[in-house]
């Protein structure tokens, strides 16, 4: 049996973990936490609003809800500008790292407006049946932060193909969207456009 010397026998750079493998993560992640999600406000004892916990400007919990993910929304569309711009699909001026804080800032932005509607969702209003456009909008809720995480894990990880990050952002704006269209956008048509 022929010797080989440490140097021809071994690789001096890192091994990568398989493709299939590390695309199975973020849907792990995203099925978990959805998961999770879901069973928490499936728990969730359903109590009409008695009183909001904060007015803020508000006139009522329903329009805080219906504004705060409507500036999210917006603000996803601004990330999806943003990301347009940072990978030259638009070529609009100035260049310079202006896109990727204002990328970076919108997105976190949005989410944070996301956490108390998510948070009257899921623990006053739980997971709900009622209809179809609430058991759809009850599906959403609950993948939107699994979609979240699992987009975080593909922008701060290497060894992902270059399409699983415009997938994961799609895929998270395509579900602020749904949320949207089956709350604020219903609740401003039934109710009108106020605060």
């Amino acid at each position: 049996m022929p010797s080989q010397s440490i140097s021809e026998g071994s690789d001096p750079t890192p091994r990568a973990v398989p493709s299939r493998v590390l695309l199975v993560l973020p849907l792990v992640l995203f099925v978990l936490v959805a998961l999770s999600v879901g069973l928490v406000a499936s728990r969730t004892v359903r109590e009409p609003y008695q009183s909001a916990f904060f007015h803020v400007f508000f006139s009522d919990t329903l329009h805080m809800k219906a504004w705060l993910i409507t500036a999210a929304l917006l603000l996803a569309l601004l990330q999806l500008l943003t990301a347009l711009r940072m990978y030259e699909v638009l070529r609009l001026p100035p260049k310079g790292r202006f896109y990727h804080v204002a990328h970076r800032w919108s997105g976190r932005t949005a989410i944070l407006l996301t956490l108390p509607v998510a948070y009257h969702c899921m623990f006053l209003l739980g997971f709900g049946t009622d209809d179809r456009r609430v058991v759809i909008h009850s599906l959403l809720g609950s993948f939107l932060y699994g979609a979240l995480l699992a987009k975080v894990l593909v922008v701060r990880s290497n060894g992902f193909p270059g399409w699983s990050l415009p997938l994961g952002g799609g895929a998270l704006l395509a579900i602020l969207a749904g949320l949207w269209l089956t709350s604020a956008f219903w609740f401003f048509c039934l109710v009108g456009i106020g605060l």
